[in-house]
């Protein structure tokens, strides 16, 4: 069906409704647990899914029906850092043929990594907009910094209490 995705409702609540509009009631709710790291993650992989699952499930946008989609971001940061590994690799040795190859012909083309590199990155950056994982995507969500961490004494006298 054409048109724009549907927001999460979790994701509305936390952008602070800004459309006012009602929020959809009966909207599944996946489990709580967070989700195990899938063992055919690579260690690139591996050190982003660690990096970044924590956060996103403290903030109730990665559960375990999310592990999937998560992971193939996971997956396209991992192929794009090693791509621009190899290429920063080839440019040492060679700074002049870093970013373009010569075919057996004799024609300077792009260097296929490079086109590996520029394919993950997209894929990455498509996968971390659902995620909010881009500063546009982040703009749009209205997180209080020290949101749970508050005393619930705090602002009741003029002043703020100490932990």
């Amino acid at each position: 069906m054409p048109g724009r995705k549907p927001k999460p409702t979790k994701l509305k609540i936390l952008e602070g409704n800004p459309g006012k509009q009602r929020l959809p009631k009966g909207e599944p709710m996946p489990d709580t647990e967070m989700p195990e790291a899938p063992e055919h993650l690579d260690k690139y992989a591996r050190e982003e899914w660690d990096r970044l699952a924590p956060g996103l499930h403290a903030l109730g946008i990665l559960y375990e029906v999310d592990r999937g989609p998560f992971a193939a971001y996971c997956k396209a940061y991992s192929l794009w850092r090693r791509a621009e590994e190899s290429l920063a690799k080839k440019s040492e040795s060679n700074p002049d043929l870093g970013m373009v190859q010569v075919t057996k012909s004799g024609n300077i083309i792009q260097h296929t990594l490079l086109g590996v590199a520029n394919k993950a990155a997209a894929d990455m950056m498509r996968y971390a907009a659902e995620f909010g994982l881009t500063p546009s995507a982040r703009a749009r969500l209205a997180i209080d910094p020290g949101r749970g961490k508050k005393s619930k004494f705090e602002g009741l006298i003029g002043g703020k209490t100490k932990k």
